[in-house]
């Protein structure tokens, strides 16, 4: 579940009048489960929206709704599992790391920001929440900006104006790697004072664009979708392509040169050819051959992928057979070694070596061969 998730949940239950507050973790020592910059929605009611734990802590956070709606002060909450002989929290838990994790009541200017990410992440806009706030201090001061050239931001909350970047002088507590499991990066600087600013940056959710709207592209939709992408399914049979099969997609329906104008592939998608139609994957491969997209898997044999690139000049970043190779047997397991590829990708991971043969990179032993 991504930051547009939560936003849209967070206005959700304001409109029910039900009180909530955002979590996220701003800092980590030792192993844990998520990163820092991961957040969820807890519910005055008990309930949780995305996950920080494997469940161990969500219960403990719910339980702590109330009391940071009614705190006059900021809220961080320490869980400590370093100690070996924790085992309050070490054995349950299983990551033996420290986390921090900020609440923050979801009103007054916060409901302002996320209703603002919201909007700029449904545009497709790369969005930076900056958080300052002591630890006990009487408030968050939050800045949200739009990263621009040379070193500034345009900023979107207040008097839009160009602002400086965080200053370089703060001493950082934890620098977090750009994982694209959300497409995140955060980071968590102490400076003198003991004043505190937590820089988080977002991003849209990838498009994964899947030709074929076949039994076997249903459960890689619902997969990739788990994995944080947005998907769009695109086939000529109309009775195939339907939300009643493809939830939570949209569903495109058309021959190869109409898909491509109405879905219009752009520069970071992710191109998936899953129809079994020969001369239909090879219509749609002549659209793309000037698209930036990510990423490029085709269903079927190394032969098949030669014959479908036959006379056609490189095209990068295709894999093919598509899956990683997890010896996948059936539909299913090719589902998954489908959506962990994408996921590797997305998170820009290495993947196991690939020999070039004529315009395709083909790896042995994928179980979708």
């Amino acid at each position: 579940m991504d930051m547009k998730d939560l936003c849209a949940i967070a206005r959700r239950e304001r409109q029910q009048h039900i009180r909530t507050v955002l979590a996220t973790v701003v800092h980590v020592e030792g192993h844990a489960y998520r990163k820092e910059g991961v957040s969820m929605i807890l519910t005055e009611d008990g309930r949780h929206y995305g996950t920080i734990s494997p469940g161990c802590l969500e219960e403990d956070l719910c339980g702590r709704v109330v009391s940071a709606w009614n705190s006059s002060t900021v809220q961080i909450i320490d869980y400590d599992m370093r100690p070996a002989d924790d085992l309050s929290w070490g054995e349950n838990i299983g990551c033996g790391g420290w986390l921090q994790i900020l609440l923050e009541p979801v009103r007054g200017e916060l409901e302002n920001i996320l209703d603002i990410l919201d909007r700029r992440l449904e545009q497709g806009q790369v969005v930076r929440l900056t958080r300052s706030f002591s630890a006990n201090g009487p408030q968050v001061d939050y800045i949200l900006s739009s990263p621009g050239a040379a070193g500034t931001e345009i900023q979107l909350t207040g008097s839009m104006e160009e602002m400086p970047s965080p200053s370089a002088d703060s001493q950082p507590l934890i620098l977090a790697h750009d994982y694209a499991a959300e497409y995140v990066h955060a980071n968590f600087h102490q400076q003198a004072n003991h004043q505190f600013t937590f820089i988080r940056t977002y991003r849209a959710k990838p498009r994964l664009v899947l030709i074929g709207a076949g039994d076997d592209s249903q459960l890689v939709s619902s997969l990739a979708q788990a994995a944080g992408f947005h998907v769009v399914i695109g086939d000529w049979r109309g009775a195939l392509c339907t939300t009643e099969r493809f939830p939570g997609a949209v569903c495109v329906t058309g021959f190869p040169g109409e898909l491509y104008t109405a879905i219009s592939p752009q520069t970071g998608d992710y191109i998936l050819l899953m129809s079994h139609n020969f001369p239909r994957e090879r219509e749609w491969i002549e659209h793309i051959q000037d698209c930036p997209y990510t990423y490029l898997g085709i269903m079927g044999s190394s032969e098949r992928t030669r014959r479908l690139f036959e006379g056609l000049p490189y095209y990068p970043y295709v894999h093919s057979p598509v899956g990683l190779s997890i010896g996948a047997d059936g539909p299913d397991e090719i589902a998954i070694s489908i959506a962990a590829e994408l996921i590797a990708v997305k998170r820009d991971r290495k993947l196991s070596a690939k020999e070039e043969l004529s315009h395709v990179y083909r790896r042995t032993g994928t179980g979708s061969r």
